[in-house]
């Protein structure tokens, strides 16, 4: 082992590098937090097997295509050629190359081509996020039919995972759990460790409330808040209709990250950026719309149908564009150090996700960085945010078909999106509910000092309270400079109207009205749902979403002569 090759590197990554050559296994499973370092430990491990002539070849599998480039580069920092154009086509591995990168897909498509480049030389096989070689039954038999001559093997993780007893990934060892079979690593660095040692940034959690309106399939109007729906079915609904690209909720959120984005960049991070998730291609592209109406700059969109994704994510990564949206292509593996804000636009909820998610925004250049996260207000997430320093194992699901990752994504999204039966979104306003720090809520309860304000969003050195305050005076004056623009809007069409209402001219009153109710709850400092019960008093009747045309109108004018 050379000391050359381990200059520069992190305590636990020369720890995890002494454990192996103390033991030298064949195969060898590392759990890191994302944004640590993994990349670099397995990299400098190749180096050393090198040196010490126990291979000569090195092959890295990654998940996607952008990914290769992303390991070829880090390796050829290093002094190490690993190819990363080397198609199926195009037959045994290059003389000029130290080895290649490859995706699982490829090795999926043919295992026996790389079976034979492995067995031509003694092969050091990296898996990177190795529980995608569960992505499907035939996956996991083509990895163990290509890799099974390797010398050496090393399969990289983002966090612990969980399988079946017959949905084993190749080359993993497990240890019997009560339910199911767990991962067992070698070297396990979580997100807590990591925190402590300022490898990675601390995450914070802006929710976001709010009332949505939707339609069912029996036509009826039905409206509850995210935050407590009453039912399952209720929140999924709500949740599915926040999300709409056409709603209010999309639009708020946006301009809140905006805002926030622009405290980080001015706090000494120039080029920081932020990352959009959406569920979907053709949401991803409705998204952009909103981005660019709100904010005015033109976000980069990326997914997978897309073959210049991989080069979108490049120019993304080296640019001080401020936006890019994307739909699993940036979940995980990609390095986008610069990402410093997080919109969860998304319906995926489950735990392996949501953790390679965040692992985006994450990793720690410098000192006094914080990351924040926008996300709806509902359990799944919440709970997951809360748990986010808890040590856990991921279910990895493996399928029985299906060769690309949009099998697992399809898995994923029919067993995770909300509201699956027929919604038809009318409208969703967002209200900042409370940001959530290291297992705790905190609320907006007091206003922001002369000193607060001289640190104006400055990363890191606002406590979670301030940082609280500061979103919720941010919100509170977003809702009223949108209200207003809003209400002359619909003041407009409402004039317009002909005769008997129809439910879309209820629903421009209803806008109206809440438009109103965020004014008003501005100026007195209290939460729209106070002010709501407030309306109700004064002008009794059904909630908005049930209230007739003549209850609505009296209710806008009792409010206008509020806010006035």
């Amino acid at each position: 082992m050379s000391l050359l090759v381990s200059v520069g590197l992190r305590q636990w990554q020369l720890e995890a590098l002494e454990g192996y050559w103390s033991e030298q296994p064949t195969d060898y499973l590392l759990s890191a937090t994302p944004g640590a370092g993994k990349t670099t430990f397995a990299l400098t491990l190749a180096e050393q097997l090198l040196m010490a002539k126990a291979i000569n070849r090195v092959i890295v599998v990654v998940p996607t295509d952008h990914l290769r480039t992303q390991w070829a580069d880090a390796a050829a920092a290093r002094g190490l050629t690993l190819d990363p154009t080397l198609k199926n086509s195009d037959g045994p591995v290059r003389k000029t190359s130290s080895g290649y990168v490859t995706t699982y897909a490829q090795v999926a498509s043919h295992p026996m081509l790389h079976r034979a480049r492995t067995q031509n030389a003694r092969s050091l096989v990296i898996l990177d996020e190795v529980h995608h070689a569960g992505d499907g039954l035939s996956w996991g038999e083509a990895v163990s039919e290509a890799f099974q001559p390797a010398a050496r093997r090393v399969c990289l993780t983002g966090t612990p995972f969980r399988t079946n007893p017959d949905e084993r990934i190749p080359f993993v060892r497990y240890e019997e759990g009560s339910d199911g079979l767990l991962s067992l690593a070698d070297y396990s660095y979580g997100y807590r460790e990591a925190l402590a040692e300022a490898v990675v940034r601390p995450v914070v959690f802006a929710a976001y409330s709010g009332t949505s309106r939707w339609m069912n399939s029996a036509g009826e109007v039905l409206s509850a808040s995210l935050t407590d729906a009453g039912t399952k079915a209720a929140e999924e609904a709500a949740w599915r209709t926040a999300l709409d690209p056409g709603g209010d909720w999309i639009a708020h959120v946006v301009a809140a990250a905006d805002a926030r984005l622009s405290d980080v960049r001015a706090s000494g991070s120039p080029d920081a950026g932020a990352l959009m998730l959406a569920t979907d291609q053709g949401t991803a592209r409705a998204y952009a719309k909103v981005v660019k109406r709100v904010t005015g700059h033109t976000p980069v969109v990326v997914v997978s149908d897309d073959p210049r994704s991989g080069k979108r994510i490049e120019a993304f990564t080296r640019s001080a564009d401020r936006w890019i949206i994307a739909v699993k292509q940036v979940s995980e593996g990609v390095d986008i150090a610069r990402l410093a804000v997080c919109v969860w636009a998304c319906s995926f909820r489950t735990p392996l996700f949501f953790a390679q998610a965040i692992g985006r925004v994450v990793r720690a250049r410098h000192p006094r960085e914080t990351a924040t996260v926008f996300l709806p207000a509902v359990r799944p997430l919440l709970a997951l945010a809360a748990s986010m320093e808890e040590e856990r194992n991921h279910v990895v699901r493996l399928t029985s078909g299906g060769d690309d990752l949009d099998a697992l994504a399809a898995l994923e999204r029919l067993e995770s999106e909300p509201g699956l039966a027929s919604v038809t979104p009318l409208g969703a306003e967002a209200e900042f509910a409370h940001l959530l720090h290291g297992g705790r809520a905190f609320v907006a309860g007091r206003d922001l000092t002369a000193e607060d304000e001289e640190f104006l969003g400055l990363p890191g050195l606002l406590t979670p309270e301030q940082t609280a305050a500061l979103l919720a005076t941010r919100d509170a004056e977003l809702r009223r400079s949108r209200a207003a623009a809003q209400a002359d809007e619909i003041e407009a069409v409402l004039d317009a109207i002909d005769g008997d209402p129809t439910w879309r001219d209820l629903d421009l009153l209803r806008r109206e009205v809440h438009g109103l109710v965020g004014q008003w709850a501005g100026r007195t400092g209290r939460t729209p749902s106070q002010v709501h019960v407030e309306v109700r008093r004064a002008v009794p009747g059904p909630g908005s979403a049930k209230a007739s045309w003549d209850v609505l109108a009296a209710r806008r004018d009792w409010l206008l002569g509020k806010v006035g």
